[in-house]
């Protein structure tokens, strides 16, 4: 019987952790390339001006100093945040063709991008429980939502958003990294990083799975509370009348 001998050197060479990842990009044909970065610069430009206005219109303006403006002007830097995190290395993937990003780049932009999206559905679920408390309870308002409250609710949001993706952004790339460091996306996106793992990510799809789905579905299930609240109030006070 013939033995198969492979030298150690070999063994390391075919296990060498991937050290950096190449992003595909949205497309490779040069004139397209040139009027997505274009159109991708003004809309980043009026995302960015947008969102520093309304938070710089907040700060400066005292009769804005309500919780319903200082949640939104925490939205507006979440959105802020996270088209950051992404849209500059859309541009320079755009400008230079395929972009190289180092592993530990690609694992920030990835726990950035996927915290703030976090952050930003239970801001929207924060922002409608403030409505709810304006609108069906306005006697209690300003004792109900103080400035310790809202405080309170925004760090639960931030705290509760990165806690939510350091989960499985953390499981996604403790995995294996040795073969193709080839990411078919325009950002370090965790399921397209994922694919590239030589180990078994089953466990880690499925904790994303269920991950994701407790955010988008937790912000959901409060927004659609409340309406129902709305909507049993408008009711009760039409047979009333």
């Amino acid at each position: 019987m013939r033995h198969l001998l492979i030298s150690p050197a070999t063994l390391m060479e075919n296990r060498t952790e991937v050290t950096e990842f190449i992003l595909l990009g949205l497309t490779s044909t040069p004139e397209l390339q040139v009027a997505l970065f274009i159109m991708i610069s003004l809309i980043y430009l009026i995302n960015v001006a947008g969102n520093l206005g309304m938070i710089i219109l907040i700060l400066l303006d005292s009769r804005l100093h309500t919780p319903m403006y200082f949640f939104l002007g925490n939205l507006s830097l979440v959105d802020f945040c996270y088209s950051s995190a992404v849209t500059p290395t859309v541009m320079a993937g755009l400008l230079l063709g395929n972009c190289k990003i180092s592993y530990n780049a690609c694992a920030a932009q990835a726990f950035l991008f996927g915290g703030f999206a976090s952050v930003e559905n239970l801001f929207l679920a924060t922002m409608a429980y403030d409505r709810y408390a304006a609108v069906c309870k306005p006697l209690h308002y300003t004792t109900t939502m103080t400035t310790r409250v809202c405080a309170c609710l925004a760090a639960g949001c931030y705290l509760g958003g990165f806690l939510n993706v350091s989960i499985h952004v953390g499981e996604s790339f403790s995995l294996s990294f040795c073969q193709s460091n080839v990411v078919h996306h325009f950002f370090c996106d965790v399921p397209a990083v994922m694919a590239l793992s030589c180990s078994d990510r089953h466990v880690n799809e499925l904790v994303l799975v269920y991950v994701a789905s407790f955010n988008v579905l937790f912000a959901l299930l409060v927004v659609l509370t409340i309406l129902v609240a709305f909507l049993l109030i408008y009711i009760y006070k039409n047979d009333l009348k």
